[in-house]
């Protein structure tokens, strides 16, 4: 059957419709299939996938466990490495017990963080659990996508390292929000740095955390697929974006706590928060971090 201009048009008018509701054609899914059955797993080819596509959601556990580093390369291996990791996780666990850090009644999140302040020898008596932290803001998402507890404290580690460089490059980071906010929205960025905003935003709180608790969870898995292929910079670009959406709102803040307001009240918004992060991946593109952290990611993998 020939294909019309007309067809051809529906067709890429398909796409393109998919393309931002966070659909993948059969020929992707396909195609990160035949990388996962990759041996071993080619960790610049998934990166690049996450880079590029949405991760189908039956493929994010695998394909995250993996380039966070929780399974190996060589999936024959996966199983000892798999039982080596639930070791460290029950002995964790148990230590805390004993020392009465944590009990039945303590929130999982509270208590995956809890093993990863003693793992990395950071607990001490009389540590506030209940303190906001990175950490616990990303398993708590973790904990809504994910049902193995084992996994998701790897996981988290993970996540916690891209946090860790988000928080050594924040000066860089700052001046880089300004600059494209400024480009995409010169009336706004006006507004805040009038009104002495712009300078104690949390960025760091937000950033660091890659908004966990500010969008909802199924929102921001699609955000998180692109931490996953390294591209940390994708933050600057959803706060942007956050800040276009709720545009009208945002100009009638005249201090930090009424901003703040505007944007807590996003928090349950499923449909507000699906298209935040549209918008801001397509921004993203446009700005050319595709091609960016493809080199970046290259870099890394050569070193």
């Amino acid at each position: 059957m020939r294909t019309t201009p007309a067809m051809a048009d529906e067709r890429n008018f398909r796409s393109t419709y998919y393309e931002k509701v966070g659909c993948r054609s059969v020929e992707e899914r396909k195609s990160l299939e035949i990388l996962l059955k990759d041996k071993p797993l080619n960790v610049l080819k998934l990166k690049q996938f996450c880079i590029r596509f949405t991760v189908p959601n039956i493929h994010r556990n695998v394909l995250w466990n993996f380039l966070l580093g929780v399974t190996p390369a060589y999936t024959d291996s996966r199983q000892y490495v798999m039982t080596q990791r639930e070791a460290v996780y029950n002995d964790l666990q148990r230590a805390l017990q004993v020392l009465r850090v944590v009990d039945e009644k303590t929130p999982k999140h509270r208590v995956l963080y809890a093993m990863w302040l003693l793992e990395t020898k950071q607990l001490c008596l009389g540590y506030d659990l209940n303190k906001e932290n990175p950490f616990s803001k990303i398993t708590e998402v973790l904990l809504q996508i994910f049902d193995n507890d084992i996994e998701i404290y790897w996981m988290a580690k993970g996540f916690h390292e891209y946090s860790h460089e988000i928080q050594e490059e924040m000066g860089k980071l700052s001046d880089l929000t300004s600059t494209i906010l400024d480009k995409e929205d010169n009336g706004m960025f006006l507004h805040l740095k009038s009104c002495d905003i712009l300078s104690v935003l949390p960025l760091a709180k937000w950033y660091g955390s890659f908004f966990a608790g500010v969008l909802s969870e199924l929102a921001l898995i699609r955000i998180w697929d692109k931490i996953c292929g390294g591209s940390i910079k994708i933050v600057i670009f959803v706060f942007i974006e956050i800040l276009r959406t709720l545009r009208r709102r945002v100009l009638r803040s005249v201090d930090l706590n009424s901003l703040l307001e505007c944007i807590d009240s996003i928090r349950d918004e499923q449909e507000t928060a699906d298209l935040i992060v549209n918008k801001a991946i397509e921004l993203w593109q446009q700005n050319k971090g595709h091609n960016e952290f493809i080199l970046q990611s290259k870099s890394k993998t050569l070193i």
